[in-house]
């Protein structure tokens, strides 16, 4: 790959080359699909750029998109890039509060309204007087259109340009802990790190005609731009499938038959669950034991979640139980796992078919460079690596050492095969009243094994001993409300406190496990957009009650 190409170079001669080849599918409703050309993507981004750089904003300005994942997410970037601009995406899921922020943060000249669930909620958020563009998907609103303005407006022509260190865009996270930041990656770090990803998923898939993958998990987050967005964009070879909603999912994700499935933990569990629902986990076990009818059998349930063509399965963003992914190679998935954050542009790690192991995150990918720090913090070097946080050269300065490598926050541990092994947040090791430090992602990751739980949170600052909260799977939820079920649900999570606790120093041990009364979800404040738990939020929510759980006897409460 010539080291002076940019993204937008490999995206002109796809259009030059194969201008007829379908790129994306867009679902529109009631079981109908929209199919892009390359040509026919450029045509709309180019018309978009036209009229973006006619608005005559500063060099670099930054154009928010607040979308679901669509196709005209994609066309809004390229014309946000081609016009001279930086992108600035918004989670699709945020609060008016945090849409706010990051628009008024990032100081945004324009903002793209996309497909949206709760734009009436998220709307007081923006500026007044921000200019604003309705995709064709949006909420009906009186703004001015994509569709109006392409059909009034030439396309811009040739190849624009932009320079290797100009930003293409400033991503947002997802606020686990305080104000997210803005993390700005410039178009070297992003196309190195894009073909180095192309490069990995070719080594795993081969040469197929098409690479079919599913655009669901939220392009504003790094490891959907990254891995999908961007790495498509370099090959030219993949075909992008868009989910229309969560209650047709599964229809879309048959329609794609993805060659290439990336998914987040909570979701590869909670595909899992939907299994267990039509078939009791020990039955399958049972079937999947025998020769030759387990391969029918494992094949049978793939194909029914739309994934009997997957050649490639990864999962990232947070640990992914062990017993997990040896379920889903049982089935004949090879689900592997990888490692990657927002500042190296979700290029970092990933588990091989010769190197990996469950419980481990894979190897460096090529050009990335690893050490553990004496403190045990995972320390990167990346291709894809950040050139800073927005208007924040302190942080900048802070989340780097002296030679250049970033400061990740994780800990983790280098076996001597290259596999590294996540052991918790740095920041999220706590003091029980024992006086030693308890990391609680490992212990998370034993109860989030379990079918009958779909969260986790082990907590337990300066008390006794630690506990559990969890949330029940959501098949079981409603179940509990039965006397029999929920004893026999109390049964189970008993003998899960029992097992953990074998495997566990005395430090370590839990005094109980808490079930909580309410699932957490995104809307209520518990995850973030990603998924991930925000963990202070929950303590601080419980705190009130950690006494009384702590004065009752038994081993499982319920709230």
């Amino acid at each position: 790959m010539a080291k002076n190409k940019l993204i937008l170079d490999y995206v002109y001669d796809h259009e030059a080359s194969q201008p007829d080849k379908v790129y994306l599918t867009q679902p529109l409703g009631q079981g109908k699909v929209t199919d892009y050309t390359w040509k026919q993507t450029l045509d709309q981004s180019r018309r978009m750029a036209a009229y973006l750089k006619s608005r005559n904003f500063e060099p670099g300005a930054r154009i928010a998109i607040l979308s679901k994942n669509c196709a005209h997410f994609f066309m809004a970037e390229l014309a946000i890039w081609m016009a001279g601009y930086t992108t600035v995406a918004i989670f699709p899921t945020e609060t008016a509060e945090t849409v706010n922020y990051v628009l008024e943060h990032s100081g945004a000249s324009l903002l793209f309204v996309g497909k949206l669930d709760t734009w009436n909620q998220q709307e007081p958020g923006v500026p007044a007087g921000l200019p604003r563009i309705a995709f064709p998907l949006a909420p009906r609103t009186d703004y001015d259109t994509w569709n109006s303005i392409a059909s009034r407006t030439e396309p811009m022509g040739g190849r624009p340009a932009r320079a290797p260190d100009d930003t293409a865009m400033i991503i947002y996270t997802s606020g686990s802990t305080g104000q997210p930041k803005g993390v700005m990656h410039c178009f070297e770090n992003i196309t190195r790190a894009s073909e180095g990803i192309t490069a990995d998923i070719k080594s795993r898939i081969g040469n197929l005609p098409e690479n079919r993958i599913m655009s669901y998990l939220p392009l504003a987050h790094v490891f959907e731009r990254a891995w999908v967005e961007c790495a498509s964009l370099i090959d030219g070879n993949t075909r992008v499938y868009f989910a229309e909603t969560l209650d047709t999912f599964l229809a879309d994700l048959n329609r794609a038959r993805p060659t290439t499935f990336i998914s987040v933990p909570r979701l590869w569990l909670k595909f899992q669950q939907g299994v267990f629902t039509k078939m009791p986990p020990k039955k399958l076990d049972r079937l999947l034991s025998i020769p030759i009818l387990g391969r029918i059998v494992g094949r049978k349930v793939l194909k029914g979640l739309g994934l009997d063509q997957a050649l490639l399965a990864g999962s990232g963003s947070a640990p992914i139980p062990a017993d997990l992914i040896a379920w889903y190679r049982r089935l004949g998935l090879n689900l592997i796992e990888g490692y990657a954050m927002t500042e190296d542009f979700a290029y970092s790690h990933n588990s091989t078919e010769a190197i990996n192991e469950p419980g481990c995150v894979g190897v460096p990918l090529a050009g990335v460079k690893v050490r553990i720090s004496d403190e045990g913090e995972i320390l990167i070097k990346s291709p894809g690596a950040m050139t800073g946080y927005f208007k924040r050269p302190d942080l900048t300065a802070e989340a780097f050492t002296d030679d250049g490598y970033f400061r990740t926050g994780d800990r983790g541990e280098r076996r001597k095969d290259g596999l590294l092994k996540i052991t918790g947040r740095v920041k999220e090791l706590f003091k029980t009243a024992k006086g030693k430090y308890v990391a609680p992602a490992p212990i998370e990751n034993m109860i989030n094994a379990h079918p009958m739980v779909e969260l986790t949170l082990v907590s337990g600052v300066g008390q006794v001993a630690a506990y559990a909260m969890v949330v029940l799977a959501e098949d079981l939820r409603p179940k509990v409300k039965d006397p029999a079920v929920k004893a026999k649900v109390d049964s189970e999570l008993s003998q899960l406190l029992k097992e953990v606790n074998k495997q566990l120093a005395d430090y370590e041990k839990l005094q109980m496990i808490v079930v909580a009364p309410e699932p957490w979800t995104v809307e209520n404040g518990y995850l973030t957009p990603t998924m991930k738990i925000r963990r202070a939020r929950i303590e601080s929510a419980v705190e009130p009650q950690l006494d009384a759980w702590y004065g009752k006897k038994g081993a499982v409460h319920w709230v």
